[in-house]
């Protein structure tokens, strides 16, 4: 989630469609105000079924092979599965924020956990990240046994330098996870490789501002990071290892539209990339060339989306402003992951 510089709060709640009368200084408490009227939106592109609604924050949905959801609520530090007659279970209870999911080679659920990197705040019936708690102190990597729920911390360092925030994570088929810390300032975020069985992580790229979502090309060679406006694409010499991209001057594969921030991504089964756009509240998909194609939804914080069914084209969108998820038919096939359970 790129939440620093849009969900300070305020940023948002600015632009045109999101304002809110600020409380009137008083020597008195001021009198409720009725909540503001929804931000509008152009019509939906797509069909929409609600799946859940009254959530908390959901996030980095996870679509099993029973045909149920696995999701994060993140402010309610929870891990979730949304079965398909819409009834929603715990899987685990956590400590922190657990942000970012994946399947592992072991059939394991991995989490990608911001140690509680957001605080949350409610504007009618909006619900949007803000400033960061006073006691976070860095996030980990966790591993949940699905079978009993129970969580143990795999990573919560590299190199001696605690982890501050990971936000998501996508394995690659040689059995590891590339993970996107998403930092707390600017310069201390970055994109980190490491093992499924917890012996070994690594720096893969340091000095970075908030990325967020991260995904792989089809056939692994390339990595996908989204991070504020920007899509970079960067080239792998080697698991965990990045090289200088052949295909991108210095990475920067492509633009978000103005006035937008990007936020997790998943990968089209054809290579194009999907980017949760927030603000302008929908996915934006981007070409090899940059082109965009951008489906419209009504939640200016449309996080996430996983793929699923025989045809890969079932798609979860979390949107996670509205405290719900929405369940589509997208255009296209999805990429299948490199494990599932």
């Amino acid at each position: 989630m790129h939440r620093r510089t849009l969900l300070s709060a305020a940023p948002l709640l600015a632009l045109p469609g999101f304002a809110f009368a600020q409380e009137p200084a008083a020597p008195t408490p001021p009198a409720p105000r009725p909540a503001p009227p929804p931000p509008t939106f152009p019509p939906p592109t797509l069909a929409m079924t609600t799946m859940a609604s009254g959530l908390h924050f959901p996030e980095a949905p996870v679509v099993m092979n029973d045909g149920s959801v696995l999701f994060v609520q993140i402010e309610a530090k929870q891990v979730s599965r949304l079965k398909p007659d819409g009834t929603v279970t715990l899987v685990a209870q956590l400590d922190g924020g657990p942000n970012g999911l994946a399947v592992g080679p072991d059939k394991a659920l991995y989490v990608a956990n911001d140690g509680g990197r957001f605080s949350f705040n409610k504007r009618g019936a909006f619900n949007y990240p803000g400033a960061v708690p006073p006691d976070h102190i860095g996030g980990s990597i966790q591993q949940i046994d699905l079978r009993t729920g129970k969580a143990i911390t795999l990573y919560d360092s590299c190199d001696g330098k605690r982890l501050v925030a990971p936000d998501d994570l996508v394995f690659d088929h040689h059995g590891g996870m590339w993970i996107s810390d998403y930092g707390k300032v600017k310069g201390d975020a970055g994109i980190y490789y490491a093992r499924a069985d917890g012996k070994g992580i690594r720096q893969a790229k340091g000095g970075m501002n908030a990325p967020n979502g991260i995904g792989l090309s089809p056939d692994g060679k390339q990595l996908h990071v989204s991070e504020g406006r920007q899509l970079w694409t960067f080239d792998i010499k080697a698991p965990g290892e990045l090289g200088p991209s052949t295909s991108y001057p210095n990475a920067a594969h492509a633009n978000l539209r103005e006035r937008s921030v990007a936020d997790s991504l998943k990968v089209l089964a054809d290579g194009r990339v999907c980017v949760c756009t927030l603000i302008a509240g929908g996915i934006s998909i981007f070409d090899a060339t940059g082109g965009t194609e951008f489906i419209q939804f009504d939640d200016p914080m449309t996080t996430n989306l996983a793929f699923g069914g025989a045809d890969m084209r079932d798609t979860w969108v979390t949107s996670s402003g509205l405290s719900r998820i929405v369940k589509v038919r997208w255009p296209y096939p999805g990429l299948k992951p490199a494990y599932s359970a």
